[in-house]
């Protein structure tokens, strides 16, 4: 299936790996143009070059840190008229939309489409990751409040949110799980089992689903919830 993306411009945030690596490879092979953003230089490089090994596409790399509000609206200017942001990283400042230093709201002009990436911890409250859950809650209904009224300017919100994700975060977090229950990091491949299909997602398949839904195959999506976990949030219990 064409997606019809081919020569859009892409800013992806936390772009280096994982899901926002697997995202900006994703859309560089539907033809989108990619503005890569990440606070170190040499990751933002080392991706670049990864990426251009199998595509042509312009990429543009600025190396960050979007918890400042002067870089955010640098960036805004420099880049006024993206048609796609993933927003895959990035802190949770306070106030409403127009008090507070996002991404999101400076390129609101220039924007058609918009993704925000939390994981599934706001549906599935997981009390070892309570933090996470309390946060991923708030910007999914971040997301939904903004995709319910931005489509009065024709720009698209969509949150999507992954389970667990095959990448070096996700690792970490279950080498912690496997050291807090059984006193060995070693143990972490054990806990996989209990997942759908006794694996993890892998980032290949949330970078479909976020070129999918960047695209106007989608077109009558906003304000909405997509989840990328096999059924695990519907589940009673975690892993």
């Amino acid at each position: 299936m064409d997606l019809e993306l081919a020569g859009k411009a892409a800013l992806i945030t936390g772009a280096s790996k994982g899901i926002g690596r697997a995202a900006a490879e994703g859309l560089a092979a539907e033809g989108c143009n990619l503005i890569l953003v990440l606070r170190t230089a040499a990751d933002l490089a080392a991706a670049k070059a990864a990426i251009t090994e199998h595509s042509t596409v312009q990429i543009d790399t600025v190396a960050a840190d979007l918890s400042q509000s002067s870089t955010v609206e640098r960036l805004a200017k420099d880049f006024p008229a993206i048609d796609i942001l993933v927003n895959n990283a990035g802190a949770i400042p306070g106030g409403s939309l127009l008090d507070v230093d996002l991404l999101c709201a400076h390129e609101a002009k220039g924007l058609r489409r918009h993704h925000q990436c939390h994981r599934h911890a706001a549906q599935t409250h997981d009390p070892e990751y309570i933090c996470g859950v309390a946060g991923n809650a708030a910007l999914t209904a971040f997301s939904q409040s903004l995709g319910s009224v931005n489509v009065r300017d024709s720009v698209r919100v969509i949150s999507l949110n992954p389970g667990p994700v095959e990448t070096e975060r996700l690792v970490n977090l279950m080498k912690k799980k496997a050291k807090d229950r059984t006193g060995n990091a070693d143990n972490c491949r054990a806990l996989f089992k209990p997942l759908p299909f006794g694996r993890a997602c892998a980032p290949d398949e949330v970078s479909a689903m976020i070129a999918f839904l960047a695209s106007d195959r989608c077109s009558y999506n906003s304000g909405s919830v997509v989840t990328i976990d096999a059924g695990l949030s519907a589940r009673t219990f975690s892993f």
